[in-house]
């Protein structure tokens, strides 16, 4: 499969002086109710795993099946993530909120605790216990404003019942029942 680049002008550079201003803007977004994911890839050759919280996991296609995230390219994930052939994308159960504080901190070895994951298929970790998990072979990474919308490819899929972890109003939370 071939995807083609956008053109290299980013969002920032094309955005009209002014627009929204910042906070107004994060406080805006904060209304959206999202699924708790984390996203592992292998670390680079002699590292351990990498991992972090994502916000922005979303289905791209149904035709070819693409689904995407994004990640800033300051974070220190961005190395690993930027070389990674593949990738799992974790959507978390309700009972996982420790999991997403965990791989939300910068500076913690978020694998150390070994009973959370296991080593995967193509060398992507994967965590246990979550609502569902999409391993990826990643076919795209295009650079979006100060962010990287990574595009997967989904070549395993495991999924449970239950309910999911959300993020909304900058705090988790859960389903009302």
């Amino acid at each position: 499969m071939t995807l083609t680049a956008l053109p290299t002008t980013t969002i920032a550079e094309s955005t009209p002086v002014g627009g929204i201003e910042l906070h107004r803007y994060l406080g805006l977004l904060r209304h959206h109710a999202t699924t708790v994911t984390v996203v592992t890839v292998p670390g680079p050759a002699g590292g351990g795993p990498v991992g972090f919280t994502a916000t922005s996991f979303t289905s791209v296609s149904l035709r070819p099946q693409l689904v995407s995230f994004a990640l800033d390219r300051d974070s220190t994930s961005w190395p690993a993530v930027s070389r990674a052939r593949h990738a799992a994308i974790h959507l978390l159960a309700a009972d996982q909120e420790q999991l997403a504080r965990t791989f939300a901190t910068r500076g913690v070895d978020r694998f150390a605790d070994l009973a959370t994951w296991r080593l995967g298929p193509y060398g992507v970790p994967l965590l246990h216990g979550t609502l569902a998990t999409l391993t990826c072979e990643i076919v795209e990474r295009i650079p979006v404003g100060d962010h990287a919308v990574v595009i997967g490819r989904p070549v395993r899929a495991e999924e449970r019942a239950g309910e999911p972890l959300l993020y909304h109003q900058g705090d988790y939370t859960q389903l009302a029942s």
